[in-house]
């Protein structure tokens, strides 16, 4: 007893798998008689046809999107941003300590040349270096530097 057309209408009736289409052997005669989708939908509610649980992967795989010039993320360089941030934090209190009379003129402009050329590394280093002028002034003038700088290679040339 071949029942192929009726599990392909069965899984047209049910909208599944023809591969999840049981019939129960007991109401075989029942499911060949069934001609019409209606006919496979009662059979279905009465238990004579049966639909399989999916069995497998249930998880929807996500495709993985391409890599596009607009999904290219770089890198950000802040050196600049930093700079300005930096600099505005410290000029800022240098004028308030003008205004202060905790610093002369001629030193306000020293010490804005410093924060140009980045000799202060912070707000608390430029406070040091205000409250300790005698000591930094007589280090400055030897030519040593608080501040770290890297030492160029020169190459000789061979003659």
């Amino acid at each position: 007893m071949n029942l192929r057309n009726k599990k392909e209408l069965a899984a047209r009736a049910l909208k599944v798998g023809k591969e999840r289409i049981m019939f129960v052997e007991a109401r075989r005669d029942e499911i060949k008689e069934a001609i019409t989708k209606q006919d496979i939908r009662d059979l279905h509610a009465d238990g004579a046809i049966r639909v399989k649980e999916i069995s497998g992967r249930k998880a929807k795989v996500k495709k993985k999107g391409r890599r596009t010039t607009g999904k290219i993320r770089k890198k950000v360089n802040t050196r600049k941003q930093d700079y300005v941030i930096m600099t505005r934090k410290l000029r800022g209190y240098t004028a308030e300590m003008k205004k202060q009379g905790k610093v002369s003129p001629e030193e306000v402009k020293e010490i804005r040349k410093r924060i140009r050329n980045r000799i202060f590394r912070s707000k608390a280093h430029l406070k040091d270096y205000i409250e300790n002028k005698d000591k930094y002034s007589s280090s400055m003038a030897s030519g040593t530097s608080t501040h770290k700088t890297k030492k160029k290679k020169v190459k000789k040339k061979k003659k």
